[in-house]
């Protein structure tokens, strides 16, 4: 496909773990960038983050103008990535945070679309399907151009789990994590595949069992180590930004809307339009199951938190 020559403008409201691993990423990728934003209630840090990144420019395959800003620099943004709110603490799910992100999100998205912004809103705050419904409503966006980073950081671990116990590349391995961004997300193992063979051919239904739990626990378990997630995170923030302004028509698991009033993590098209299209995956009974089962969790979330 050919490359865009379009250059834009991208917004990181929120300068903590998260957004700045993402910033990195961004800089020492190429990319169709030529002005990034940070934005903070901490404006010196905002500012700090920013003179720190442009120190690393003279070595970076990009060149991009960046500085901190405020709401009024969203108006001609291209994509806003909201990466602000409250962290996960040990032994907290990435549900318990609803209802302080909620507060937070209000004047947040408010205030982004106060400046007249239309761009793409890409979420990555926990619990990112419920954040993602909360910009979704609070915008008054389209819900193509509200997109949440979903399961797409879970589908990474899994690829990577299986290219590691089966000695293949990351990148023939074909299999998704759908559902909740959370303990109800599930494997779709019946549609999994290394290179063009199913990965029922290749693993044992205990080995499957062992890998999924894994890739689920997998945050918890970088939590207690380290305090918090954000090299993985930022990365794919990275991929889907790259989707977007390459206009690639990439297929990626990430949070998007559902006709039942909820954000979900399915693969889907992804390009300039924002989420161009759900690709309809033909998941066994079992799976149909848990994706119902992880729609119902989050909508009881959303309900009980008067969304």
């Amino acid at each position: 496909m050919e490359r865009q020559d379009k250059m834009s403008k991208i917004v990181i409201i929120g300068c903590g773990n998260v957004g700045m691993s993402y910033a990195y990423a961004l800089i020492n990728q190429k990319c169709n960038v030529d002005e990034l934003i940070l934005i903070d209630k901490n404006i010196q840090k905002a500012e700090g983050e920013a003179m720190d990144l442009n120190h690393s420019l003279p070595y970076s395959p990009n060149t991009i103008n960046i500085r901190a800003g405020n709401y009024n620099d969203c108006s001609d943004a291209d994509i806003v990535v909201l990466s602000a709110g409250a962290n996960q603490e040990i032994g907290e799910t990435r549900l318990d945070l609803i209802h302080k992100n909620d507060i937070i999100f209000r004047s947040i998205v408010t205030s982004v679309m106060g400046s007249g912004f239309n761009g793409i809103f890409l979420v990555a705050t926990n619990p990112v399907d419920a954040m993602s419904y909360i910009t979704y409503k609070y915008s008054g966006l389209n819900s193509n151009k509200v997109i949440g980073t979903g399961t797409s950081l879970d589908t990474a671990r899994l690829r990577y789990m299986l290219s590691k116990r089966l000695n293949i590349s990351p990148k023939n391995v074909h299999a998704y994590v759908m559902g909740e961004h959370g303990d109800s997300e599930f494997v779709a193992w019946s549609t999994s595949l290394i290179g063009t063979i199913n990965i029922n051919d290749k693993l044992v239904n205990e080995e499957k069992k062992e890998i999924e739990i894994h890739v689920r626990d997998s945050a918890y378990d970088i939590i207690e180590k380290k305090g918090n997630t954000s090299y993985g995170i930022g990365t794919c923030l990275l991929t889907i930004t790259n989707a977007i302004l390459n206009d690639e028509n990439a297929i990626i698991t990430v949070s998007c809307y559902d006709e039942n009033e909820l954000y979900i993590s399915i693969p889907c098209v992804i390009n300039r339009e924002g989420i161009k299209e759900k690709l309809d995956i033909n998941l066994n009974n079992e799976e149909k199951k848990l994706l119902e089962n992880s729609k119902k969790i989050i909508k009881e979330v959303i309900e009980k938190s008067n969304i």
